[in-house]
């Protein structure tokens, strides 16, 4: 509370920072951009490069507030309005430990989308993924390709990375690491050192290894794509305008020719048409909404809702995401991690505001990672692609006031019996993350109103395997935490278990698998549901210069295009694919 009392004071909303107005929705612009988030940013401000086409940007959100501008208070954005607060239908054998069984799946509402509420771990992937996107028949986005768009974002603060040939520096994002570090980090990496493992930098020449994060910050503060990508001076160009607060309810079709788009704000319908084209933004699950909506989709469940089909399209499928064991917590006997009561203090604000520094900068209480093979990795006889992320914090469930219970959604019952007894006690976490998952899942339209959200079914755990990479996830996580390195502060295992799990013996194998369906962790890296591939793959929606098969004059360009998901987090990703999309746009219309 006292957080918020102080910005309250100093700041006010970016809207008023920018002067935003209400752009004209009944006019004609060269091209739509539909979402103004981590892609649609990017592809806005990319695309208004071009002088002489004018450029509408169109956000279901408003702006970004200051309390998101605080890396550590990731978890104060969640239960806001600046979340679409979606939730998932209920998947067997995954979050059943979590209100209603079902899956909370945060997704930023506002100019920089999920940006604006994630963690701001930028990590790229493995070069192999993307070599395996191009094997699968899509030329141009192998690793050599993909990785001048990395490179063509970034703003690379640490002089040692900078001077290799896999960072950038000059552009709009800024990456560095924070400027505050737990001595817990430090006893991580010395873990995994002991261990055998190599610190490295991951998003070089090689992917396994252990490091600090590298995140998308700037002094100290969050950088999303709003403020990276639509910073002041480009949101004065004449050609570029950012309609908020407008929801795009579907396209507008001539024949098999897209038009222009439906808007709806302010209780009002409104015809805004495009000239060259429209371009999808809006995500993972609401560019497929988008589309089914308009007609584009599975023929069968278009018609069981009545919607008129214009292109019969597998839309929605091929959903992956990125799940891990949550709750895994260590105590230890001295105040060196992280506790809310400690850094939401007035020094600790104060630090930050004036200077970017101190507690309030570590992203979302994120300070270090590793990259590791699992026995279970589907691709085990090839050196150096990992299948497995351990994730460190220095806080875990109980460290802060009740907040972490509501944003992971946990039962009272789960809450109260494992974590109220030690809340506020030292403590840490690390999260084994599975990175390559088997399983998929499905958005499907709740109905033909736009306004409805989108069904989910995220089908986690239908495949064995990735059930057991976490497994051994936990198994390694649990070593690390235990070793040498560790044991000056008298780290122990928090050894309640979890209500549903108390009939297991604790630490067990089956114990771990039981507590990861009970309480999932999820790390929102939702991808897949509009695919790229060639014109013989059946999966696929776009080709691979992600025009919609069949329809003219529309492109989809966010994180639903990805054919497989990458071994990483997703920010990254969707700004390179932005950056390569335009790039895309730019060629087909002879810019460049």
């Amino acid at each position: 509370m006292l957080v918020f009392l102080i910005l309250l004071m100093v700041t006010r909303s970016y809207s008023f920072l920018f002067g935003l107005g209400k752009v004209s929705l009944e006019s004609e612009y060269d091209f739509i951009v539909v979402g103004g988030g981590s892609a649609g940013a990017v592809v806005a401000n990319r695309l208004s490069e071009v002088s002489n086409w004018t450029v509408l940007l169109i956000e279901a959100g408003g702006e970004e507030n200051i309390v998101t501008q605080i890396p550590m208070l990731v978890t104060y954005t969640i239960p806001t309005a600046l979340n679409w607060g979606y939730r998932t239908e209920k998947s067997p054998g995954a979050c059943l430990g979590l209100r209603d069984q079902r899956c909370i799946w945060p997704r930023g509402k506002s100019l920089g989308g999920t940006s604006i509420l994630n963690y701001m771990v930028y990590t790229r992937g493995d070069r192999k993924d993307y070599d395996l996107w191009e094997a699968l028949g899509n030329p141009g986005w192998g690793y050599d390709n993909v990785l001048k768009y990395f490179i063509k974002s970034e703003d690379q603060q640490n002089p040692y990375l900078a001077r290799t040939p896999y960072h950038g520096t000059g552009g709009p994002l800024t990456v560095t690491e924070a400027p505050y570090r737990t001595p817990l980090a430090h006893a991580y990496l010395e873990a995994a050192l002991s261990m055998g493992y190599n610190l490295r930098d991951t998003n070089g020449e090689e992917h396994s290894g252990f490091q600090f994060v590298q995140g998308t910050i700037r002094r100290g503060a969050r950088l999303s794509t709003n403020k990276a990508f639509l910073d002041p001076d480009t949101r004065k160009r004449h050609n570029l305008y950012v309609a908020v607060r407008s929801t795009v309810t579907r396209l507008l079709m001539d024949g098999m020719h897209v038009k222009g788009v439906e808007v709806s704000r302010d209780g009002k319908l409104y015809i805004t048409r495009a000239r060259r084209e429209v371009i999808l933004s809006a995500g993972t699950f609401n560019s497929p909404q988008i589309l089914m909506l308009s007609g584009i989709g599975p023929k069968h469940h278009l018609q069981e809702l009545e919607i008129p089909v214009v292109q019969d399209l597998p839309v929605g499928y091929n959903l992956q995401d990125h799940v891990a064991l949550g709750g895994l917590t260590f105590l230890v006997n001295q105040s060196v991690g992280i506790i809310e009561s400690e850094i939401n203090t007035l020094p600790s604000v104060l630090k930050w505001l004036k200077e970017g520094e101190g507690p309030l900068t570590v992203l979302g209480g994120v300070e270090a990672y590793g990259l590791v093979s699992s026995p279970h990795n589907l691709y085990s006889g090839i050196k150096d692609w990992p299948d497995l992320e351990l994730v460190f914090a220095p806080g875990s469930t109980n460290s802060d006031e009740g907040l972490l219970k509501r944003v992971h959604d946990i039962t009272d019952e789960i809450y109260n019996k494992v974590f109220l007894p030690i809340k506020g006690v030292p403590s840490f976490t690390i999260f084994p993350i599975g990175l390559r998952p088997e399983s998929r899942g499905a958005v499907r339209l709740r109905s033909k109103n736009p306004l409805d959200a989108p069904l989910f079914y995220p089908n986690y755990f239908s495949s064995r395997r990735d059930v057991e990479v976490i497994l051994y996830g936990t198994q390694l996580a649990l070593q690390l935490a235990l070793s040498p390195a560790f044991q000056k502060y008298g780290v122990r295992l928090h050894d309640i278990p979890l209500p549903g799990c108390e009939h297991i013996q604790f630490a067990s194998l089956q114990y771990w698998e039981c507590q990861l369906r009970t309480y999932t962790m999820l790390f929102h890296h939702q991808t897949g549901t509009c695919k790229m591939g060639p014109p013989t793959d059946p999966e696929a929606v776009v080709d691979p210069r992600l025009r919609v098969y069949g329809i003219r004059g529309l492109r989809v360009i966010d994180a639903s295009i990805a054919p497989l998901i990458p071994s990483g987090h997703a920010n990254a990703v969707v700004i390179m694919i932005a950056e390569k999309g335009s790039d895309l746009i730019k060629q087909d219309w002879g810019v460049i």
